[in-house]
């Protein structure tokens, strides 16, 4: 390992030097023919990542939440109601992004150690009308995975468009637009598509462009995706100036999964989620999240009480690995461990390692090189 410390919070992720180094070469002109390929791939590449045919990508600058907001403005009518089914945090920022715009909606929520389950969903939908369903697939506060199949079978006997926050799961778990009936995808660079932060990403079905084209107006200028798909189809044309390095850099990332193999991806994700997880058992750390509810994506860990939040996660960041506090009311209690993107075998050694080496000086009781041992045995089968 470099100076460098290892970067395992839930997003941004490790960006590979390859990557890097695309971000690194000289700016090019936004309309030349170097971006046109880059955007016009990526495009490509990316309704392969969420399984859809014949939706209609965006790449546009700007963060995670700014796609959240993207998605809900060029879906929703004055006139809708949106249901919020939330796994947490980021659920509740959904509601937020709705209650600024003036959106008619209501929340479904769960504890927050698990998800909503799909009864409860198809309960809540045969009470009311829903226009819009929005669903965080993975909470990052909470480590929460949305059981996302069996809700898209529910919201399919509604009228309702389905609406996806894959921030923290996109290209990292399934998410199969076509085949599950989901309506909208937004997610961005930094997570399981291991590039830098910066730019705002949703796939939206033919369904949810038809909705966008039937809304009169929407109360956006940067955010109207109708301004944007004229350039997704031909990005030689202007309407902003994009982060021309970051699509280039994003680009890059994207052949790394497409090289890689979405659905083996996806099967990676899962083994190092079980491998860090063993590591952690053995260490007597537990988890935060219900059992049948953890993404594959973080893990979210309670501290025993001997262990002190900031004193754990300093020591850890002086042994070389950064990781997450708490988000809301579990702030203090846990800590976030990301593992998604392009996390390899070395590196998860590496933390494990670390973080042995961090409650050995804090004085926490466990057996010496279990953690490790444990995390590469499951890596092994």
């Amino acid at each position: 390992m470099s100076n460098d410390k290892l970067l395992l919070i839930p997003g941004p992720s490790p960006v590979l030097p390859r990557i890097l180094r695309v971000l690194a070469q000289p700016t090019v002109s936004h309309v030349g023919p170097e971006m046109v390929q880059a955007l016009c791939e990526s495009c490509g590449h990316l309704k392969d990542i969420v399984f859809c045919e014949k939706g209609e990508p965006f790449i546009i600058s700007g963060s995670g939440t700014l796609a959240m907001e993207m998605a809900l403005l060029n879906t929703i009518d004055p006139e809708d109601r949106v249901l919020v089914v939330s796994q947490g945090y980021f659920g509740e920022r959904v509601a937020q992004i709705c209650q600024t715009f003036g959106f008619r909606h209501d929340v479904l929520e769960a504890d927050p150690e698990k998800a909503v389950p799909a009864g409860e969903l198809e309960a809540r939908l045969g009470e009311r009308v829903y226009q819009a369903v929005v669903c965080t697939h993975v909470d990052t506060a909470t480590g929460v995975a949305a059981p996302l199949e069996a809700y898209s079978k529910v919201v399919r006997k509604s009228p309702a468009l389905f609406i996806v926050d894959g921030v923290c799961a996109t290209g990292g778990m399934p998410e199969r637009m076509d085949s599950w009936g989901i309506d909208v995808v937004f997610t961005a660079a930094q997570k399981c598509l291991g590039v830098p932060p910066g730019l705002s990403v949703l796939v939206l079905s033919e369904r949810a462009m038809e909705k966008r084209r039937n809304l009169e107006a929407i109360p956006a200028y940067y955010s109207d995706l109708l301004r944007w798909l004229p350039i997704m189809h031909d990005p030689s044309l202007y309407f902003s100036t994009p982060c021309v390095n970051e699509i280039r850099a994003f680009h890059e990332g994207l052949r790394v999964v497409m090289e890689e193999g979405i659905e083996q991806r996806f099967k990676r994700h899962e083994r190092q989620a079980e491998a860090i997880r063993a590591g952690l058992a053995a260490l007597n750390l537990a988890l935060f999240t219900e059992a049948g509810s953890r993404a594959s994506t973080l893990s979210v860990v309670v501290y025993p009480e001997e262990l002190d939040d900031q004193a754990f996660r300093d020591t850890l960041k002086e042994n070389g690995v950064v990781v997450a506090g708490g988000l809301g009311e579990s702030k203090g209690r846990v800590f976030r461990m990301g593992h998604m993107g392009n996390l390899t075998a070395d590196q998860i050694e590496f933390a494990m390692r670390a973080i042995e080496q961090t409650l050995a000086t804090l004085q926490y009781g466990f057996e010496p090189g279990s953690g490790v041992a444990a995390a590469m045995k499951s890596l092994a089968r």
